[in-house]
């Protein structure tokens, strides 16, 4: 059977008498611990490369890999959902996510620590998809921001609060008690969606493309493994596993992408692009998902390394801001019913080019103040750009592209944030090693601190530059227009 035609018949199954709140519910308390995941480490990675006896850009792996890991296996949910039913899909990523989080919880060392993070990841992986897809089905076109709105507080909210969760959590039990915590809370997910989530797609099982398996997983997995092996210590962007993996996951992506518009029944239905409110969209989330997660995961160490505050300190100075997002997803979900995409795209670039500016200006005394009010900016700046563009661009599919919109989106935000957090890692290790060189006393404590600084410095002025080419984008942003079925 045709991907295409099958993708379509979800569209086809009666859903007059199925009740959406509890399988929403369902989607949302599953998605929000395995989405919680990908930061709750974050805070912990000072203790982590202490206990484990690693360096920071080792310890990223726990952060790049989960990322990594979802981001190659996204592309295949487009097919997967059409083989196993929405309880099946939901149930068994659940499950996964469960058994990875108990491996995590007793890990002796950091390898098997980074197996469990990888089982948590193929959870994510499965799980994300499921949830968007079943939203695109149980909701028309005019009702799906706030539907969308509603996942937006989680997968805004979960991975904002993440690091606060582990520094409360950090500040009187050890890094193992993040997992022991979550693990009751995802076995009650699995039973409550065992007793409430119902299937709402139809399973039609179209032929597996193998070789279109292995070129998306050769090439978003190398993208991702080049730009994360490029802030280890020895090499840089001139080692050779840096540069030849990217080539090899360049080429893999563009025979991937090739093969896809040559197929009959594609994996990963590319022609989803040819929608302009979709690409805009998507091209936007990018920019916005490496900014995103790349402040995430630099905040915590400026605060615990460079301004030498606790985990506990440093999470609570990430609290405001996450529950801000996670707060105002649904509202900025229900005013994209109303006024459409650019009322609240275009306002919320402009808030990160302001925010990121401003993080280029902090040093080691600026006021925890500050802080808090720069990344609750931020954080309304977010919600503005991020659910409402999403939904603008997945609005102008027709439904037979539904999967595959849902899966090139997902995928693209897990690898885009993956990239991101490598990325400005890297630069913010080049950044204090340079401070160091030209430093009159590097072994200094004090002088340790302001090169962690500038380094950082360096990667918020980055950032600074995607934010204006974010701006860029949304101006030419205008509200889908649902295609007649």
């Amino acid at each position: 059977m045709n991907t295409a035609t099958a993708a379509a018949s979800p569209q086809a199954k009666d859903l007059g008498n199925v009740k959406r709140l509890p399988i929403l519910i369902s989607l949302v308390i599953g998605a929000f611990f395995s989405i919680l995941n990908e930061t709750l480490l974050n805070i912990a990675f000072v203790d982590l490369t202490i206990d484990l006896n690693v360096s920071y850009s080792t310890i990223q792996w726990l952060s790049t890999g989960y990322m990594l890991v979802v981001g190659i296996l996204i592309p295949v949910s487009a097919l997967l959902v059409q083989w196993f039913t929405t309880r099946q899909m939901f149930i068994g990523a659940m499950v996964l996510f469960t058994i990875g989080t108990l491996v995590c919880s007793v890990a002796p060392a950091f390898p098997v620590l980074l197996i469990g993070r990888l089982i948590q990841a193929f959870s994510a992986g499965l799980m994300l998809p499921v949830m968007m897809n079943t939203i695109l089905v149980l909701y028309p076109p005019e009702k799906r921001g706030a539907a969308m709105g509603s996942i937006g507080l989680v997968i805004m909210f979960a991975p904002t609060i993440g690091p606060t969760l582990s520094g409360l959590i950090l500040d009187s039990l050890n890094w193992r008690w993040l997992f022991l915590l979550v693990l009751p809370f995802a076995i009650f997910s699995v039973v409550f969606s065992f007793i409430f989530l119902k299937n709402v797609t139809e399973v039609t099982k179209p032929k597996v493309d193998v070789l279109s398996v292995v070129l998306s997983t050769l090439g978003f997995g190398g993208i991702v493994f080049g730009f994360s092996n490029a802030g280890e210590e020895h090499g840089g962007w001139s080692s050779p596993q840096v540069y030849l993996s990217l080539i090899v996951g360049s080429v893999a992506l563009l025979l991937f992408i090739w093969r896809q518009l040559k197929s009959k029944s594609p994996m990963l239905d590319m022609r989803a692009f040819k929608s302009p409110m979709f690409t805009l969209s998507t091209v936007l989330i990018i920019i916005v998902m490496m900014a995103l997660f790349s402040t995430m995961m630099l905040l915590p160490i400026l605060l615990q390394q460079g301004m030498m505050m606790t985990a506990f300190a440093a999470g609570l100075v990430m609290l405001p801001g996450g529950a801000l997002n996670g707060l105002l997803s649904p509202v900025t979900g229900k005013l994209f019913d109303r006024f459409g995409p650019r009322a609240l795209v275009i306002p919320g670039t402009i808030v990160l080019i302001v925010v990121m500016w401003l993080f280029t200006r902090i040093t080691l005394t600026t006021p925890t103040s500050t802080i808090i009010l720069l990344h609750c900016l931020m954080s309304v700046g977010l919600s503005m750009i991020m659910m409402p563009a999403q939904t603008n661009g997945l609005n102008q599919l027709p439904p037979k592209y539904y999967p595959h919109g849902t899966a090139i989106l997902n995928t693209l935000q897990q690898v885009s944030g993956a990239i991101g957090v490598a990325f400005f890692i890297s630069i913010m290790s080049a950044g204090t090693k340079d401070y160091l060189a030209g430093s009159s006393d590097p072994t200094s404590p004090a002088e340790a601190a302001n090169a962690l600084n500038a380094g950082i410095h360096t990667s918020f002025f980055v950032g600074l530059i995607f934010a204006v080419a974010a701006f860029v984008l949304a101006l030419f942003i205008r509200r889908a227009k649902a295609p007649q079925p």
